[in-house]
């Protein structure tokens, strides 16, 4: 059995990927094959679980390959108790004890993959992230921190995610021992919803409060759900009471999270809040020039012409993830063609990205650009209040979010504190008849509209 395993191996990594493999299927062994069934022994429940749901399949190839008569898979954890057999319509849920039984120097396998490429080392700093960057390493470090839980919030392709990846990995590597327990929103509401239907809650209880380091990212995806959130507050509690870290990251502010609980917008704002700026110029242009070291290991020997990093800084202004894909593009287009990365291959080359990224501004850019140039706060933009030192300016914002974006008034509503597209309907009205009676008005609106398009 070792030999035959030994040679499905190799098969399985090609077949699921390398991190997969690594956080999945590297601490199987095959125990017997009997009458086309092949026994899998695994350390932990969970980890059968998951490895029936997701990866029976390639197990079956793999041993086929190596001549081996499998149809099904069967499981058997640790101590000898068969798991579960493949095909299953439903599996159980881990017991706490199988949670915490794992693997020298392996994950928690509760925890979602973690990404390798998202470290501390490869994460560029710049102004509109370094508090984020020095919150997160602080935390990463594992020593007691006088702020918890630490909060991340920024729009898509700022650098949530790498953080959370790299303090997870950091914190491993620092502590092997500790239990780092990283997963979506969604996955919470999935295995609490799970737990609930197969009556297996308390399970789930010990499970999650028994970590020392909580990760939940895209946190926003819990607001309305109502059994979710009593939960995660339950949880929330719980840890911080233990003095356990917490670390949260959404799209927004806790405050301005539509439907979202009272009570988990107070938790939440109770530690360090910290808000993951969009990029500006001098940050966009040190990301390209440190991918562009790591992508001439790639591909040695290509040219780069002169201009044209600061070229792609300036016009792509979107996010991170664009930017990086832009540059992966011009690399491999160039190496195949044999050509030299000058500007002319550059437009040639983007232009689908450069025609989408002109005049690319998101609403919380235009919220985040009025609220500074009227001197309020950004929640008191988007909030409740009615006076007129904020109404003027969430007007303004209101007109210049349908005007600069491809966002529908009710998408824009969603954004301004989950305000009626009526009422921003009426905003907009109200700036275009201001702008041509006002001179003062009209010369504001003008300054932020260049100012966000620069």
């Amino acid at each position: 059995m070792d030999k035959l395993w030994a040679g499905a191996r190799p098969e399985l990594e090609a077949l699921v990927g390398t991190n997969n493999y690594v956080t999945w299927l590297a601490p199987l062994s095959l125990r017997a094959i009997e009458g086309g069934a092949a026994d899998i022994s695994c350390p932990t429940r969970f980890l059968s679980d998951w490895v029936s749901r997701h990866y029976s399949r390639p197990i079956i190839d793999a041993l086929s390959r190596q001549g081996a008569a499998v149809e099904r898979v069967s499981f058997t954890v640790a101590t000898g108790r068969p798991a579960t057999a493949i095909p299953a319509a439903a599996s159980p849920a881990p017991s706490a004890q199988a949670a915490r039984a794992r693997a020298p120097q392996r994950d928690d396998e509760m925890s979602a993959p973690l990404d390798a490429r998202y470290t501390f080392d490869n994460f560029v700093v710049g102004k509109p992230n370094e508090l984020a960057h020095a919150a997160a390493r602080r935390v990463a470090e594992g020593g007691p921190v006088t702020f918890n839980p630490l909060f991340l919030y920024g729009g898509v392709g700022l650098g949530k995610t790498h953080l959370m990846h790299a303090i997870a990995c950091e914190r491993r590597a620092r502590d092997p021992e500790a239990r780092v327990l990283y997963l979506s929103a969604e996955q919470f509401m999935y295995r609490f919803v799970q737990a609930l239907r197969e009556r297996t809650v308390m399970d789930f209880k010990e499970m999650f409060r028994t970590v020392d380091l909580l990760m939940v990212d895209d946190v926003q995806f819990i607001a309305g759900k109502e059994s979710t959130q009593e939960e995660f507050f339950h949880t929330f509690n719980a840890l911080v009471d233990q003095g356990k870290q917490i670390i949260i990251s959404a799209d927004r502010a806790p405050g301005e999270i539509k439907d979202l609980e009272d009570r988990i917008k107070s938790r939440l704002s109770c530690g360090l809040i910290v808000d993951l700026h969009p990029t500006d110029y001098e940050l966009r242009l040190s990301i390209l020039q440190s991918k562009t070291d790591q992508f001439r290991q790639t591909y040695p020997g290509l040219q780069l012409g002169q201009g044209v990093l600061e070229f792609l800084a300036h016009r792509i202004t979107s996010n991170v993830r664009v930017l990086e894909g832009a540059l992966q593009r011009l690399f491999a287009f160039a190496s195949l063609m044999g050509r030299e990365i000058d500007l002319d291959m550059t437009q040639e080359c983007l232009a689908d990205i450069l025609r989408a990224s002109d005049r690319k501004v998101s609403v919380e850019e235009i919220q985040r650009k009025v609220a500074e140039h009227y001197n309020i706060r950004l929640s008191d933009l988007v909030g409740p209040k009615r006076v007129r030192t904020l109404a003027r300016p969430r007007q303004i914002a209101m007109y210049l979010a349908k005007q600069m974006t491809s966002r529908s008034l009710p998408e824009i509503g969603r954004r301004f504190g989950g305000r009626d597209h009526t009422t921003i309907m009426h905003g907009v009205r109200k700036i275009e008849e201001l702008c041509a009676e006002d001179h003062g008005l009209a010369e504001d609106v003008q300054l932020l509209r260049r100012a966000l398009e620069a």
